[in-house]
């Protein structure tokens, strides 16, 4: 009897695993960084450039540039949204991205007209 228990559990335990693993890979993320900018228009025509670097690189990632306006003390806070497919999406990406010089180049650049003031990672529920 004990050794049916164990095994249901077991078993039970792997079908979960399984679930949550494909469940994690197919969940839409998100990269959300917010900064802190003298010049959002610049900072968002900047962005661009990044666009086109991840886009010739092959990064499946959307990248989004807002400004909070009914924001509390944030308003006028500057936030770019960069969203893949999956976690492992987002992984590769920044793999592929730190090895790229152009990307690099492009990072320093955007230092110059932007302060880092939080960057997290969200999945969708």
């Amino acid at each position: 009897m004990l050794r049916k228990i164990t095994f249901a559990f077991v078993t039970m335990m792997l079908f979960l695993g399984i679930s949550t693993a494909t469940f994690a890979q197919k969940t839409t993320v998100i990269r959300v960084v917010v900064v802190k900018t003298d010049n959002p228009a610049a900072y968002a025509e900047a962005i661009e450039k990044g666009k086109e670097i991840m886009k010739k690189l092959g990064v499946p990632a959307t990248i989004h540039v807002y400004q909070g306006t009914y924001a509390g003390s944030e308003a006028g806070a500057v936030a770019s949204v960069i969203e893949y497919p999956s976690l492992q999406a987002l992984a590769d990406a920044d793999a592929k991205l730190r090895a790229d010089k152009d990307y690099t180049d492009w990072i320093k650049g955007l230092n110059k007209v932007r302060t880092i003031v939080s960057d997290s990672i969200y999945r969708e529920l």
